[in-house]
């Protein structure tokens, strides 16, 4: 049954409101933000140009950028990559913060400029590398390239949980390695 009320605002205007018992008639809204959900890049970046569209990309979603900078001959990049993904999509860490996206850079590739390229100006300086961008900047005091501490589950899940809470605020970072202010 559906119910209809009139009313006359400033002596000119009116609306009708209509109340109906059908709960289809009525819709849900919540008031807290919706939890982000991780996204995995399943393509490495292999290209300069590539890795710049996921920054510009994930700065204007303001969902912090994670990388984990690889070779193709790396041993531990290879026990590493799984446990990140495995924290970032099967147990989705960061999604409670914001969320994250995640992507590996295979240094070696010839379209990466060589390990004096890219890898130096972001300050890679040892494999496997985790690197998170926000707002297209490195977070180069974050980044984390001790073999223990890439290793380390608990570690990694704090790790994420951090650079996940970011969501386009920065800090910690900058380019040029943060010379130049931040």
């Amino acid at each position: 049954m559906i119910e209809h009320a009139s009313r006359k605002l400033y002596g000119h205007l009116s609306f009708r409101a209509a109340a109906s018992s059908s709960p289809l008639a009525y819709r849900s809204f919540s008031t807290s933000p919706a939890m982000l959900k991780n996204r995995i890049y399943p393509a490495a970046i292999r290209r300069e140009s590539d890795l710049e569209s996921l920054t510009l990309m994930s700065a204007s979603t303001r969902i912090p950028l994670i990388t984990l900078w690889t070779t193709n001959w790396c041993g531990i990049c290879k026990t590493v990559s799984p446990l990140v993904r495995q924290l970032i999509e099967k147990e989705r860490v960061g999604e409670e913060q914001g969320g994250v996206s995640y992507v590996e850079v295979e240094m070696d590739s010839p379209d990466m400029g060589g390990i004096g390229g890219l890898p130096m100006r972001y300050g890679i300086n040892s494999i496997p590398t985790l690197l998170s961008f926000d707002r297209q900047e490195p977070q180069l005091e974050t980044k984390v390239s001790k073999l223990d501490e890439l290793k380390n589950k608990e570690f990694l899940r704090r790790w994420i949980e951090k650079e996940a809470a970011r969501q386009g605020s920065g800090g910690s970072g900058g380019r040029f390695m943060g010379l130049f202010g931040r």
